[in-house]
This record gives C-alpha cells, structure tokens and sequence, in this order.
C-alpha cells in the first residue's frame, strides 16, 4: 500500500529493507527447492541407468565412486569444475544487476581464442604473458557481451536474444581460423599450436591435469562475493535486479550499470575460456567449449546466484559429467545419461527461479 503521508524525494527506507534483505524463510524454501531439485535429479539417474545399462549395479558404483577411486579421476573431476565456477559467476553477475547473459559458449569459445592467439605472440613473457593473454581474452568477450548490454540500455532490446544471438556468430567465425589460419599441422586434431610450456599454468596434482587455475578461481568467487556484498556498485547491482523502477527513483545510472554488469559477465566467461587454454588444453581445439556455457548457467541456476554456492554445485555437475564417462569407459553406459541429468537439473532450477522471482515481484509490490 502507498503511504499517503509521505511528502515524497526520498526512497520508503522499509521498501528499500524488503528488497534488498533476504527473507530467512524465503531462503530456507529456496534451499528446500534446490535439494528437492537434487534428489529428484539422482533419481532419474538411477532410473536412467537401470534401464539404459546391462549391469546396472556396476555402472552405479563407477557413476558414483569412479571419480574417487584415484587421484587423477579426482583431480580431472575438480579441473573440470574450474571453467564452470567462472561461467557461473559470469551468470551470477548478469543476474544480479536484472540482466540475463545466454552467450557463454561463444564468449568461452571467444576469449580461448585470443588467450590463445595473444600467448603465441607472448611466449617469450611466460607466465606474464599468459596474465597478459588471459586479460585480453576476457577483454574480447566482454566487448561481446556488453554490446548486448549496450543494445538494452540504449534501444530497450532483450539480451536474451542478442547474447545468444551473437554467441551463434561468432562460433562458426572463430572455427574458421582454428580450421584455417590458426591450425597446427602438426597434429591430426583440429586445433591450434601449442602455447610454450613456460606459458601453461602449473600442475598441482599430478597425474591429473589439475592446476593452479583452480586457486585463480576460487580468488576470484572471494572477489565477485566481496564486490557484490560490499561495493557501492555491486549494492546498485543487487538493487536494479530486485527492483528496477525503485533503484531509478533512488537515482541509480540503471542502464550504464546494464552495460557494467553485461561487461563483467562476459569477461568472466571469457576467463573460463582463457584459463581452459592455459592450464587444459594448451591450444584451442575446435568447438572444445561446447557446454560451459550451458553448464555454467545450470550451475548458477542450482546455486540460487550465490557465489558461496558456486563452487559445491559445479564439483556437483562436474562430479556428473565425470562420473558418466568412467561408468561409460567400464561398462559401456552412454554419456548421454550425463546430458538428460544435466537437462533435468536445468528445466527444475529453472522453474524453481522463476517462481522465487515472480513471488519476490508480487511481494514487492506496494
């Protein structure tokens, strides 16, 4: 209800409180959601691998138990987690400040690529350069996606469509100079040179292929929390994405902070892309990306845009995904269970977000 009795200029400071603080009850049902979500999950995958499997019991124990049978199935598992973290934060930002950011797998792809470009031209640099090659990949892709930030704050035009829009452009161009250009004829892969050894991040569990862009990331989840808790912009962000026409009448730039948050997001997927190349792969191979994206977003999605609960849910999706090529590797179990899972997980955290945003609008409403 209005108040009546207010004069008017300055924001209703119990208005601004109901946004901005978080009903406890509100996260203890959206807690219950997300575990709903997950138990729901591994119950398709049971069920999907008792139907799908000829010894079901056996690709049980290797979907469950396999990634921690041994330190290279483990370290590969935590890797594999490392470029979802970013993706996630990524997503977290975008939502945070009321935009959503559907590009990941070309701004991964995208900032790969220039890392990858930027430290063939640096080798001489080592690990700086790689610093230097990493930054300049994020950069591109946040060029990227602040386009789309840019084409909302300025002509109102939905960044659903053009994040996704442009991740599908610029796929096929950058295949073109991996395939063409960029290609190592070396290998029979189709991929570019190799990055200098002097440039590739540090293993830390050998024999696995996890490296030190495990600890970039986990600094950078320290960063994104402390930017979003703590600065007066990531205060501005959280305001606009609870309520948009409020943070304008308490005189927040909401469209210059669209084009920030669209900018963070994309060098942050760029990240995820950049430190593939560096510690991973050492060299972009085609299309390597296909997934991060999407998986970062279910990540997000599962997290409830927290960035304390980033990393448990994506060792939880990369937990899945390893789990399903050993079961694979041992008895034969398609990886396409992994996928249906992964499917599962998105279309019931999605439901369980839009619900949540929709209560919080009509809550707000005064």
């Amino acid at each position: 209800m209005r108040d009546k009795g207010r004069s008017g200029g300055a924001p209703d400071v119990g208005l601004l409180e109901r946004i901005i603080n978080f009903n406890f009850s509100r996260l203890q049902s959206f807690s219950v959601g997300v575990i709903f979500v997950l138990l729901i999950s591994l119950f398709v995958l049971v069920l999907l691998v008792f139907i799908f499997s000829e010894n079901p019991l056996d690709a049980l124990f290797f979907f469950f138990a396999g990634p921690f049978r041994n330190v290279f199935s483990f370290g590969n598992m935590v890797n594999a987690a490392v470029p979802l973290i970013f993706g996630a934060l990524g997503v977290l930002v975008a939502m945070k400040a009321g935009s959503f950011n559907l590009g990941g797998e070309g701004q991964v792809y995208l900032g790969a690529f220039v890392t990858a470009a930027a430290a063939l031209s640096l080798s001489q640099l080592g690990l700086i350069g790689s610093a230097i090659a990493a930054a300049l990949g994020a950069f591109a892709s946040g060029v990227l996606a602040a386009f789309s930030g840019f084409c909302k704050a300025r002509w109102n035009t939905s960044e659903l469509i053009t994040t996704f829009l442009l991740s599908c452009a610029v796929i096929p161009v950058i295949n073109f100079f991996v395939t063409g250009p960029f290609l190592d004829p070396q290998t029979s892969l189709l991929s570019t040179r190799k990055i200098a050894e002097n440039m590739r991040l540090p293993l830390i569990l050998e024999p696995s292929g996890l490296h030190t862009g495990l600890f970039i990331a986990l600094v950078f989840v320290l960063i994104i929390y402390f930017f979003l808790k703590k600065t007066k912009l990531g205060f501005e962000f959280r305001i606009a994405g609870h309520n948009e026409l409020f943070a304008r009448y308490g005189g927040i730039n909401t469209k210059l902070n669209t084009v920030i948050a669209m900018t963070i997001s994309g060098c942050l997927y760029g990240l995820a892309g950049g430190i593939a190349v560096l510690g991973t792969h050492h060299a972009v191979i085609k299309e390597f990306s296909a997934g991060i994206g999407w998986s970062g977003l279910t990540v997000a999605l599962i997290a409830g845009f927290s960035p304390a609960a980033v990393i448990p849910c994506a060792l939880f999706i990369a937990w899945i995904n390893a789990g399903a090529r050993i079961a694979m590797q041992n008895t034969g179990l398609t990886y396409e269970v992994a996928v249906i899972v992964q499917a599962v997980i998105f279309f019931l955290s999605t439901s369980l977000v839009i619900k949540n945003i929709f209560a919080n609008k009509r809550k707000g409403k005064c």
